[in-house]
């Protein structure tokens, strides 16, 4: 399974005692694939390092990228089209073009811009944090 992981949803996964840390858990088992693009890492780092600090946005997202790369967990995507399904927030196209290009099953998000994607024709969905931990995660996922 791909995934690709709103912001809003990966900056919890790196909070130890946060629920959506057995998200992050899943992904080091080999669960899912994580998808990214150069866009939503820029993303995640001004997100993070306007939450959690510059230092702290650079270490996570270097956890990110070695350990990702060295599991085989993550997957770098170029999307080469932009495919505009997001008109109520433009930002969140990132997201659903690198989605979409990965051939990802879903978009974990909490956010309800995506909702245009149900029922679009476009294999990514949108699916909330909790309803991708109820429906794919076991209880070993969890820390």
């Amino acid at each position: 399974m791909i995934v690709v992981i709103d912001t809003n949803v990966m900056n919890g996964m790196f909070v130890a005692q946060h629920p959506h840390a057995s998200i992050r858990h899943a992904w080091h088992a080999g669960t899912f694939k994580w998808a990214l693009s150069t866009d939503i890492l820029q993303e995640y780092e001004e997100v993070l390092g306007r939450m959690r600090g510059p230092a702290k946005a650079e270490e996570i997202l270097s956890i990110v990228m070695s350990l990702g790369l060295r599991l085989g967990t993550l997957l770098e995507i170029s999307p080469s089209f932009f495919f505009r399904t997001i008109s109520a927030d433009r930002d969140d196209d990132k997201f659903a073009d690198c989605a979409i290009a990965a051939h990802a099953d879903y978009i974990i998000t909490s956010d309800r811009h995506f909702a245009p994607l149900i029922g679009s024709g476009f294999k990514p969905q949108p699916i909330t944090p909790e309803g991708f931990i109820a429906q794919f995660l076991t209880p070993s996922d969890s820390p």
